[in-house]
């Protein structure tokens, strides 16, 4: 495990939240790498917690595919599968391009200039290279476009596909090669929105997650 495991406790919730929701950050961010055990005893003393919360946050990682139960080993860190991670980007890239087609109804000036703002916050997280930060500001750059689409079902799915994604635009922007590429889609994706383009905006979006789906698979196969 890389650094300290620590524990935001936040009052308002469930130990067994808080943990599930410790446990699963660590892993989105690399802090617990594919592979590594999940020892209930060892997570327990940790963080300062019971057995119990502990299994009850492994179950629900296992639910979302983060954690996988080997037999007569327990449970670890899941692999990045390349079959995961087209089914994830396929069903993202679905909701993008309608998403997209959405937002050129409901475009106006400010969410533009919105838009605008947040690509120049992402070029400044890409100056950091800190990839938790470019990560954070890519999603911020995408949630003014499904705010845009003002249809709550649509974003709550999204929403609900949120944790899976992350973890696959983490492992993309680890390769610097991709943050230019990422700005420059960026950059196209407002330009469409603004000319209220639907047919190119879905275009550029597909490209956009197709692009992300091509540097994933070279990562997995080095």
């Amino acid at each position: 495990m890389k650094g300290e495991l620590k524990m935001d406790v936040n009052d308002y919730l469930p130990l067994r939240d808080v943990v599930f929701n410790t446990l699963r950050q660590a892993i989105l961010r690399g802090e617990m790498e594919p592979g590594e055990r999940l020892m209930e005893i060892q997570l327990a003393q940790k963080l300062g917690v019971s057995r119990t919360p502990i299994r009850e946050a492994i179950r629900k990682l296992e639910l979302e595919g983060l954690v996988i139960m080997i037999p007569r080993k327990g449970a670890e860190v899941a692999h990045i599968t390349e079959k995961d991670m087209r089914d994830v980007l396929e069903v993202r890239s679905t909701l993008e391009e309608l998403a997209v087609s959405l937002a050129c109804k409901n475009v106006t000036t400010e969410k533009i200039d919105e838009l605008k703002a947040a690509n120049r916050i992402f070029e400044s997280a890409i100056v950091s290279k800190d990839v938790v930060n470019i990560v954070d500001a890519d999603v911020q750059f995408h949630d003014i476009i499904y705010a845009m689409t003002d249809n709550q079902r649509l974003i709550q799915i999204i929403n609900n596909l949120r944790e899976q994604m992350y973890r696959y635009r983490l492992e993309y922007v680890k390769d610097a090669r991709t943050h230019s590429i990422l700005i420059s889609e960026h950059n196209d994706i407002i330009r469409e929105l603004s000319q209220k383009n639907v047919a190119d905006a879905r275009v550029v979006v597909r490209q956009h997650i197709n692009n992300q789906e091509k540097g994933i698979v070279r990562l997995l196969n080095k």
